[in-house]
């Protein structure tokens, strides 16, 4: 109930951005709008006038006047994801609403005030910035007044059968059948299993086998191949196994979509409706990914 900001530390995929608005609606703000930054997402040359809005004519573009992220996020929370990514230039401007609770947009001269509660995100170690010159020391100070670090799903191995349930019955209920069944070593797989991806990587790892159940239990053999880093590289036994060695995050996800857009036969909307994803992010993940439609499935652009 406090309006302390909060600095919210952890890998990625460790749910984050789940934290911070749990925060929120738990927050006396809860009312108020919690908007969303994500740092990295922003061009440097757009991220001032995203964030603090802009007046017309301010610049080449600026055909009318816009208020920004901050401004909306009045009497809320401001959500600043990836706050490491924050060009250096602009910090002293966040550090003013921090301090002052005012701003200008840009263009303008005339000074706006704000109330909000910044709950920030970051998977990287901001003290490392502060040395290396990239990250101001006394916005750090005025952001991390309650620090939360979110422990990796490794540290936190009785979670991940609640978890799996969850993740189980959320993808079923988007496709409109009924949960899986895991098989007990497929159980015993996920819980001994070091989670490199964290939560997101389970979540995918499920999404998938939901999408691609034929009625059967889910079994280990099922789940093996999509694990991003199994325990065979560890103990160089890839060769017998049948692992699947070495793949990234940004592969699994690839995979992902590609056999469930493949499953549904090229329907976008079923696709994304199984992915719990907009149409237009698929859309943009597949021509990331290359990938162009054909008549049935996919055919690489």
């Amino acid at each position: 109930e406090s309006d302390a900001n909060i600095m919210i530390t952890g890998e990625s995929g460790t749910g984050k951005e789940l934290i911070a608005n749990a925060i929120h609606y738990r927050s006396l703000r809860a009312k108020k709008p919690i908007v969303q930054i994500n740092c990295s997402a922003l061009p440097k040359e757009l991220f001032e006038s995203e964030l603090f809005g802009h007046t017309k004519g301010a610049f080449t573009g600026a055909v009318a006047e816009k208020a920004g992220l901050i401004g909306r996020a009045t009497g809320g929370s401001l959500m600043l994801d990836e706050i490491a990514e924050m060009p250096i230039e602009l910090q002293p401007k966040l550090l003013r609403v921090l301090q002052e609770r005012s701003f200008e947009r840009v263009g303008s001269s005339r000074t706006q005030r704000v109330d909000v509660r910044v709950l920030a995100t970051t998977n990287r170690d901001l003290m490392a910035e502060v040395r290396q010159g990239r990250f101001r020391e006394d916005l750090f100070y005025r952001l991390a007044v309650v620090p939360i670090e979110v422990p990796p799903l490794r540290e936190r191995r009785d979670d991940v059968p609640a978890l799996t349930e969850h993740f189980l019955a959320l993808t079923a209920a988007r496709l409109g059948r009924d949960a899986c069944t895991v098989e007990s070593a497929a159980r015993q797989l996920l819980a001994d299993y070091h989670w490199p991806g964290n939560i997101r990587e389970l979540q995918n790892l499920l999404t998938r086998a939901t999408v691609l159940n034929t009625g059967r239990p889910i079994s280990a053999d099922e789940l093996r191949p999509w694990l991003l880093e199994p325990f065979a590289a560890l103990s160089n036994e890839s060769a017998t196994t049948g692992f699947a060695v070495g793949v990234s995050l940004h592969d699994m996800e690839r995979k992902l979509i590609e056999s469930t857009l493949e499953h549904f036969d090229g329907h976008r909307a079923k696709t994304a409706q199984a992915l719990g994803i907009g149409v237009r992010t698929l859309s943009g993940k597949l021509k990331e990914y290359g990938y162009a439609p054909r008549a049935r499935g996919l055919a690489k652009a």
